[in-house]
Order: structure tokens, then sequence, then C-alpha cells
């Protein structure tokens, strides 16, 4: 028997993919899409989104508030004054995630064109 057909460095057949390089795409394509679930899930996004849907409700509770309401907390408005500053807040976060999006993926080694 001899070994004729296959490739002395790697071990793997001629014209077979040495196993080292399918590993290596599949982490590229891990990556790939580790960095698009990043970027999907970002925490600031997450944030941002509850803030404004609590806000959104919390506005809306100041707006119906009845005067006993009003007299509970010394003619002050809270849930107005709340849910506005959550809006607030919500849309600083959101507009922090347009403003400064989550960077993308470096290229990996297959990405780059041969020199």
């Amino acid at each position: 028997m001899s070994d004729d057909h296959v490739n002395r460095t790697d071990g793997a057949p001629d014209g077979a993919v040495p196993p080292e390089t399918e590993y290596q795409h599949e982490v590229s394509q891990l990556e790939k899409r580790s960095a698009t679930a990043a970027r999907l899930f970002d925490i600031r996004l997450i944030i941002g989104g509850l803030f404004v849907i609590y806000g959104v409700i919390v506005t809306i509770a100041g707006i119906t508030a009845s005067d006993a309401d009003l007299k509970k907390a010394q003619d002050i408005n809270i849930n107005l004054w709340t849910g506005l500053g959550m809006l607030v807040l919500g849309l600083l976060f959101l507009l922090w995630l347009k403003l400064r999006p989550t960077p993308p993926a470096p290229p990996s080694v297959h990405d780059q064109p041969s020199s």
C-alpha cells in the first residue's frame, strides 16, 4: 500500500478540504451570526424600548389623573412627570443607539481578498 494520494503536510487526501479549514470556516460563520445577534439584542434597544413603553403608559395615567389622585400627591401630578421623564430617558437610549450603532464584526481572514 502506498500513500501516493495523501497530502503529506496535513494528512488529507488530495483534493479534500483539510479539517482545519472547515473549522475555520465554521468559526467565521459563527462569528458573523454572533455579531448579528449582538446588534439585534443590543441592551440599549431593550432598555430604551421598555422605558418608552412604560413612559407612555405612566404619562397616560398622569393625564387622566383625577382631583382625588392629585390631592393624595399634594397637588403634584407625579405620574405625568415620571412618565415624561421615562419617555425622555427611553428616547435618549434610542437616540444613542442610532448615533453610535454597534460596530460590525471585523472581517475574518477568509473574507479578505488574497494578495
